[in-house]
């Protein structure tokens, strides 16, 4: 009988068929731009912790930074399409996209899910301001100094938008190379706004050092019921920063299902949604493929006309 199976074993080798491996058969990457403790970081290794479960496999973050995101795209872009591989994809790798920065564009990609939808929110400390239209008024004439994450990007180019629907002075801009220390200075003075999510201050808004002024969003937040936004304000300006799994668009498809369907479980668990809770999201952030998809292709069709309106791209 074993002398049977052997002959058969081999005579299906020698036939060319192949039998395929259940997926996953190895160790998921998830790759992403951002170093640890960061925004991307925190929401990725937040999301495994049930999705590991999920795919019932182990699941580990490699961070590849540098270029606004470009340098972990084009590492994408040289892994294989068997699904064992995840790109952490945001708002920020949008920019990149459209500045040029990357190999990769939409088309080399598959939606998944999406994990936050994090409005940006304009920051002062707090007192200066005795109402967000005082805030709109005193950058009629004068131009506020404004802090951002790095140029070129989704902060910056909320900044300018702002001012610009909403008929402003162009803002100053000084970059800094993250929201902890962004709001470390805004307290310190060294700017006078600071475009940030909510997880980034949230020790100086506790403390009563730092506080929210505007919401970039068309509906208030469930955590900051009694900040305005600027849709409320006459101001057409809406962006966040969202972040979000794609994989090679030539992945198989049962593959990318069953990676969908593990996201969404893992992101809808009590534990993922304490997370959002805890950051000032709710369950709204995450979606799956379909909604994500549509998100990602208008993201970047605003991205690339911003970005372009803004004297960016020429």
């Amino acid at each position: 009988m074993k002398k049977l199976l052997v002959i058969a074993a081999a005579a299906t080798a020698i036939s060319g068929g192949v039998v395929a491996e259940e997926y996953p058969s190895k160790t998921i990457e998830v790759i992403t731009h951002a170093g640890n403790g960061g925004g991307t970081d925190v929401t990725t290794r937040m999301m495994m912790i049930r999705a590991r479960r999920e795919l019932g496999t182990d699941m580990v973050v490699v961070n590849k930074r540098g270029g606004g995101g470009a340098t972990a795209m084009d590492y994408y872009l040289t892994q294989d399409a068997d699904g064992h591989s995840i790109l952490t994809f945001t708002i920020g790798h949008s920019a990149s996209v459209a500045l040029g920065k990357t190999e990769m564009s939409l088309d080399d990609v598959r939606p998944i899910a999406r994990g936050t939808d994090d409005p940006q929110i304009l920051m002062t400390r707090c007192g200066v301001y005795d109402s967000a239209q005082a805030f709109v008024d005193a950058q009629k004439t004068d131009p506020l100094t404004y802090g951002t994450t790095h140029l070129g990007g989704i902060d910056d180019v909320s900044a300018f938008m702002f001012a610009r629907r909403g008929d402003l002075a162009t803002p100053k801009i000084v970059p800094f190379e993250g929201g902890g220390e962004l709001a470390t200075q805004l307290v310190a003075g060294a700017v006078d706004v600071a475009v940030l999510n909510l997880a980034e201050a949230g020790s100086q808004i506790a403390a009563g050092d730092i506080c929210p002024i505007v919401v970039l969003a068309p509906e208030r937040m469930s955590g900051l019921a009694d900040v305005s936004t600027a849709q409320e304000l006459g101001i057409d300006a809406n962006f966040s920063t969202v972040r979000g799994f794609v994989v090679h668009a030539d992945t198989p498809d049962d593959v990318a299902a069953k990676i969908e369907e593990s996201l969404m479980k893992a992101m809808n668990h009590n534990v993922y949604q304490g997370f959002l809770t805890s950051v000032g999201l709710d369950s709204t952030s995450v979606a799956g493929s379909e909604v994500w998809g549509n998100q990602l292709t208008s993201m970047q069709t605003d991205m690339d006309a911003a970005l372009r309106e803004l004297g960016f791209i020429q």
